[in-house]
């Protein structure tokens, strides 16, 4: 039986899709991108106390927002976008559910995390 439940501003649902690619996708990306840059010692966005904070959160908030945008456009240039973030008849914790039940994304997180961790020993292993 299904539950029944009140309509969701479109608002709240669009925050709520912005949150979910940011957290999901845009995150590990950028994050992944900022170690690159501090393993290659590269100083103009990792040398400054807070660049690599703002550098990556503007990058996934713009991420987000064309995503969020043009990924329902022009799906076959956006491969990160997932239609289920922005389903207005999912709540919150239904959207995760229904974008982990999809084969990849499986193999996505798997993919994140070991390539993060290995960024992470090597940058901590340079000093």
């Amino acid at each position: 039986m299904k539950a029944i439940t009140a309509a969701k501003s479109a608002a709240l649902n669009l925050l709520e899709g912005l949150a979910l690619v940011i957290i999901c996708h845009a995150l590990p990306t950028f994050a992944t991108t900022v170690m690159m840059l501090k393993l290659a010692r590269e100083q103009r966005i990792v040398g400054d106390p807070g660049g690599a904070v703002v550098f990556v959160s503007i990058a996934s908030l713009l991420f987000a927002l064309l995503t969020c945008t043009l990924g329902p456009k022009f799906p076959r240039f956006f491969k990160s976008y997932e239609p289920a973030f922005l389903d207005p008849t999912l709540s919150f914790t239904d959207k995760i559910v229904t974008w982990r039940e999809r084969p990849m994304t499986s193999v996505q997180l798997v993919t994140t995390m070991i390539l993060l961790s290995l960024l992470a020993v090597a940058v901590v292993s340079m000093g």
